[in-house]
């Protein structure tokens, strides 16, 4: 066993049911982790029952009870410390994270930095959980707004971040009072179990009920069961767009509350005032980085047909100097897709581009050799093709970028917008007013919408998140803590008299 898991506690088989106190005896299907790095049985998860599920519940409620009595300052305490906690197994978890899912090293400890991230912002927001006081209409009288908690929180998250997306929602939920059930991805079953180990001792050393962080590795069946409990009254859904509409729909029939980050279609407009020092790179790490399964990689690139050409020959210069291979080797840039069945869909979507008429500037396949020995690396791939065809519409999980042109500005955000997800998106342009009209109403209709960056990646003070088929939910920074607590108007009348609404009158 590598040493890395040693060191977050991982055995060769581990129990995927935890109360927030104590493994329990999980009787569910056994997940088999092998790494897509190369090939190798990680360790097995036992997964949960539906029996577990019961009891995982019932102690979540349970701790529920307690949990949001303490105050929020107090709360923000126990957060604090699994930032520290995070910090000193930073290099461990990193790597798990790399070698579990697939990603670079450098990535996997970009996540990881993410949830200190989240932790440091959700400490500071733990003593900002601010109301509204606004005048009453009736004399001596006075109105506010507050937030309370809303009980148990459900988080499924999806394989491609197999640690931060939890953190995003539980640190924020757990200040909120709230206490979290997260259901991870059963692709990549060890890093949750490996941030249970790290934040239990923390909630050990300050006797924080059981219940406040729970955990039920499963497939869809648990998703199904939490989708559909009325004892949880948000689930936070991270997936795909098939997946986000099924638990939409089972939260919605319950009149529950949900926040879906579901798939991106997205894309970056190049005009012809653009500075392609700046775009190339930003390009081709939002097309390539984590082997093209972000949300938020870039998949179409919108280019005006003066600097079509150039671009193009530019791409296909950059993409012979990527390096694809091991993800723990710093010097490689690429590592392999999740799985073979990612890996099939990759070549699929290379089908459908030549059965459309598409031409392919950089050609993709499969990486021959020994060192493929997972047979899930594959070669990032350039296609020209046009946004109406449905493999462009489609999201595909892959590196698998598309060139479409454009001659009028106006047409390059009807193309931008022209597909049913809505998550991030951006312009490089040197062009003040293009810029702007890109960031306003007129301009992209995503969640997320940047100038002369990227598309991938984001900041943690900002609200993460994207409309349409995307899902609409709000994560992470700015006041996306609302959606963890249920608001509250208040009225009070601290006079001697009850003057009623309207005028009217109704003596005794």
């Amino acid at each position: 066993m590598k040493d890395f898991l040693k060191e977050l506690g991982l055995a060769e088989t581990n129990e995927g049911t935890f109360t927030g106190e104590k493994w329990i005896n999980s009787n569910g299907k056994v997940f088999e982790s092998y790494s897509p790095v190369d090939g190798k049985l990680i360790g097995t998860v036992k997964g949960s029952s539906i029996e577990n599920y019961e009891t995982v519940v019932a102690q979540a409620q349970t701790a529920f009870a307690e949990w949001r009595m303490w105050p929020a300052p107090k709360r923000g305490e126990i957060v604090r410390q699994i930032g520290e906690a995070l910090r000193k197994n930073k290099e461990p978890l990193g790597k798990l994270v790399s070698y579990e899912m697939g990603k670079s090293y450098q990535e996997g400890l970009g996540e990881v930095q993410e949830m200190i991230d989240i932790c440091d912002f959700a400490v500071g927001l733990s003593r900002q959980l601010h109301g509204l006081t606004m005048h009453s209409e009736r004399e001596l009288h006075r109105m506010y707004e507050q937030y309370h908690p809303l009980g148990v929180v459900g988080v499924i998250s999806a394989f491609n971040f197999p640690v931060a997306v939890w953190a995003w929602n539980s640190m924020l939920a757990w200040i909120c009072g709230d206490v979290c059930i997260w259901k991870p991805s059963e692709k990549v079953p060890l890093c949750a179990v490996a941030c249970m180990n790290i934040v239990t001792d923390v909630f050990k050393k300050n006797n924080v009920p059981e219940g406040v962080n729970c955990l039920v590795v499963g497939d869809y069946e648990i998703g199904q069961a939490m989708s559909n409990d009325t004892r949880v009254p948000l689930v936070s859904a991270t997936g795909s767009i098939r997946m986000g509409k099924k638990v939409g729909e089972a939260v919605g029939k319950r009149l529950g509350k949900t926040i879906l980050e579901l798939g991106g279609n997205n894309a970056i407009i190049l005009t012809p005032n653009a500075d392609l020092k700046i775009a190339v790179p930003g390009i081709v790490f939002g097309a390539v980085g984590t082997c093209g399964q972000r949300c938020t990689s870039t998949r179409r690139l919108i280019i005006h047909d003066s600097i079509y050409d150039e671009v193009k020959e530019t791409l296909a210069k950059a993409y012979k100097q990527i390096r694809i291979g091991d993800p723990l080797d710093a010097n490689n840039h690429v590592g392999p897709l999740i799985d073979k069945d990612a890996v099939q869909l990759y070549l699929n979507a290379l089908e459908e581009v030549k059965k459309a008429g598409g031409s392919f500037v950089v050609e993709g396949g499969v990486v021959e050799g020994s060192m493929n020995e997972s047979a899930c690396y594959v070669k990032p791939a350039i296609a020209e093709a046009k946004n109406e065809w449905q493999i462009v519409q489609d999201e595909t999980f892959a590196p698998i970028l598309y060139l479409l042109k454009y001659s009028d500005f106006d047409e390059a955000l009807a193309i931008q917008n022209g597909v049913k997800q809505g998550l991030s998106s951006a312009i490089m342009t040197t062009n003040m007013r293009e810029s702007e009209i890109f960031l306003s109403h007129m301009g992209s209709d995503c969640g997320i919408a940047n100038v002369n960056i990227g598309t991938s990646g984001a900041e943690i003070g900002g609200a993460f998140g994207g409309e349409k088929e995307t899902g609409g939910g709000r994560e992470s920074g700015s006041d996306a803590w609302k959606a963890y607590m249920r608001r509250q108007t208040n009225t009070l009348n601290w006079g001697t008299t009850l003057p009623l609404a309207q005028g009217i009158k109704f003596d005794l």
